[in-house]
């Protein structure tokens, strides 16, 4: 085999935004939609940020009737002076990777865009950004096309367009193309955190303007009451316990303030935020802020006998059983895991919000006694049900101890290296006898299940533990679960790397991948947060032309591109399910790694994801109804 040269000349180097255009996904999360729409969050978490500085109560998000996005801020406008560099400032902003205001600490006491790569990584993915900067009286302009600028310097600086009385900066971008699978924002998500953001900030006002065609529509975001607002509206429709209880303080450098409000139902939803982002996956701050709570409540509930000597103290999940609160901290240097800021990591917050939580709420609970009765009240009601579901569950799980052929339904694989093993949960006897036969033995599992299986979002947790298709899941996965009151779910323990939910490509199969996916998401979410969840893709037709090569199409659509495209004649099959495939077609189209299509599952959005799922899979009609009339132009209607 021929030797290849490793030396200096093989060494390469990404010359300004190159890198962002090669690896975008390392900045942004993705090129799907999720990263698309975050393209937007960068440009408005720099306005936000002149916000926390005081010197903006203003921020214009506006779709373009084009597909591109203008954000404009009342803010001092980016620095369009001579940089040392040698040219202005704006364009070392844009056009450099960690070029920014927010690493001496001096410009921005916090931040949301700590790395400094947010704008330049919006300018080096998009087909072309043009900048407008109002400041000192003027008006200067730069522009860039896929992060090159396209704008000729006057000794240095930025052109004048004009004068203004304005201050602040406006950028406007179209996403490319050769980057993005879709360019297309989302405008529902959009919303959501615009929305999220001005209940973050009470002295912000965020005017969302959208001029794409069908979709006008204009909606100013100012929430004065700030996050005690944001608790009841997420908790709108609910029966609550008590008025919210809000508290803010400072420990360390970092400020911390929460809102807290607990309802009449065995729920939690608590959702931290630092500098404004959300953090998805939570981290320290919400780590100090539960690890308190819990000993707070623990200490009144022995305090006041309610707790007796020889009964064990109520659990984490007991205490907050009901609870929706909001945790936010404005930390000088925060530390995240990731790029796109999902998890807080640093080690100060815990210590911050768990002082801040125990001298606060210390002081509400002996001035509310009443209040507090009531939350103790829910962690008694949580307890007792956890104890009498974990009696069940032991019962339920011991008379079916994981075996690898689980009660003859599993087809399992040879292999026992979990990173390399994929289940395919499988609709129909049928179905599952072809994938059985059609798989790679080695590494492909497969497990049929009966049709459509419980709605686990109505049901209670002793006919979720008591349905044969999930007790079969549960044993199948290995790790366990984490929903409600127990917490055994261990991911280190899953047996399979990829679970494929593999159904018909018709409205009953989307129907038991949609019940499929809340049961995942309800009862493993770690799952979904992970990346082992995704969706088969077989196809729903299979074109047979006189002359030519047989072809298998996904859908509809891309029956309508075929007819359009051939010009002969050709034989159309229709697949009813998959058990009309025999192996090989079923191997070629939907099970061999190097040929299928999978849809990964992802969740852009914890508080939206949850609240879509109660109101489509709950017992509650209305909203649910509404929200069939609202996108009932997006159905995609099987014939």
């Amino acid at each position: 085999m021929a030797k290849t040269q490793y030396n200096a000349d093989s060494i390469t180097v990404l010359e300004g935004l190159e890198a962002v255009r090669k690896r975008p996904g390392m900045y942004i999360g993705g090129v799907g939609t999720k990263g698309l729409n975050h393209l937007i969050y960068e440009i408005v978490d720099n306005a936000v940020d002149e916000h926390l500085a005081g010197y903006c109560n203003e921020i214009w998000v506006t779709l373009e009737a084009d597909g591109s996005c203008t954000v404009k801020d009342s803010g001092r406008g980016i620095p369009v002076g001579m940089h040392k560099k040698g040219v202005s400032a704006e364009r070392v902003v844009l056009a450099t990777l960690h070029a920014g205001g927010k690493f001496d600490n001096q410009a921005y006491k916090t931040s949301g865009g700590l790395h400094g790569v947010g704008s330049s990584v919006v300018n080096a993915l998009s087909e072309r950004m043009d900048v407008k900067i109002y400041q000192n009286g003027l008006i200067h302009h730069d522009a860039y096309e896929r992060g090159i600028p396209v704008v000729e310097l006057e000794n240095g600086l930025l052109p004048v367009l004009g004068k203004t009385k304005a201050t602040g900066t406006e950028i406007n971008f179209l996403p490319d193309g050769e980057i993005f699978e879709k360019t297309r924002f989302k405008a529902e998500w959009l919303k959501s955190r615009l929305h999220e953001t001005a209940y973050l900030n009470p002295a912000l006002t965020i005017h969302y303007i959208n001029r794409r065609p069908g979709e006008e529509e204009q909606v100013d975001y100012h929430e004065p009451d700030g996050i005690v607002a944001y608790v009841r509206e997420l908790n709108s429709g609910k029966e609550t316990v008590h008025e919210p209880i809000y508290y803010k303080g400072t420990s360390e450098g970092i400020e911390v303030e929460v809102a807290i409000q607990f309802v009449d139902a065995f729920e939690e939803n608590t959702l931290g935020f630092c500098n404004n982002i959300f953090t998805q996956e939570g981290g320290t701050h919400l780590m100090g802020f539960k690890t308190r709570f819990t000993q707070l409540i623990n200490g009144y509930a022995r305090e006041l006998s309610i707790l007796k000597e020889k009964d064990s103290n109520f659990t984490g999940a007991d205490t907050r059983n009901g609870m929706t609160a909001i945790v936010a901290v404005k930390h000088p240097d925060p530390i995240f895991e990731g790029q796109t800021k999902t998890k807080l990591a640093s080690a100060d917050a815990t210590k911050a919000v768990f002082s801040v939580t125990g001298e606060e709420l210390t002081l509400y609970f002996d001035r509310n006694l009443e209040v507090l009765k009531g939350i103790i009240g829910c962690a008694e009601k949580s307890a007792k049900i956890r104890k009498a579901e974990e009696k069940a569950k032991t019962n339920m799980l011991s008379k079916s101890k994981f075996s690898f052929d689980s009660n003859g339904k599993l087809a399992n694989c040879e292999s026992r290296d979990a990173s390399k093993c994929e289940i395919f949960i499988v609709e129909g006897d049928s179905a599952g006898g072809s994938a059985k036969t059609a798989r790679n033995r080695q590494y492909q599992a497969i497990l049929p299940i009966r049709g459509k299986i419980l709605n686990v979002e109505k049901a209670s947790m002793d006919k979720v533990l008591a349905n044969a298709e999930i007790k079969t899941m549960i044993n199948a996965f290995g790790c366990g679960f984490s929903e409600g009151y127990g917490n055994d779910f261990d991911i280190a323990k899953l047996r399979y790397d990829k679970i494929i939910l593999m159904t018909d490509a018709d409205v009953d199969g989307s129907h038991i991948d949609t019940l499929l996916l809340t049961f995942l998401y309800r009862f493993m979410p770690e799952l979904i947060y992970n990346g082992h969840v995704y969706i088969a893709m077989p196809p729903l037709y299979k074109v047979i032309p006189k002359k030519g090569q047989e072809q298998y199409l996904f859908d509809d659509k891309e029956l309508e591109r075929y007819r359009r495209s051939h010009t002969g004649e050709f034989t159309l099959q229709r697949y009813k399910g998959l058990g009309e495939m025999d192996p090989e077609q079923l191997w070629e189209t939907t099970l061999d790694p190097e040929r299928r299509v999978l849809k990964q599952v992802e969740i852009e959005d914890a508080r939206m994801a949850s609240e879509i799922t109660e109101m489509l899979m709950g017992s509650d009609v209305p909203p649910r109804r509404q929200f069939i009339y609202d996108h009932a132009d997006e159905a995609e209607i099987d014939a």
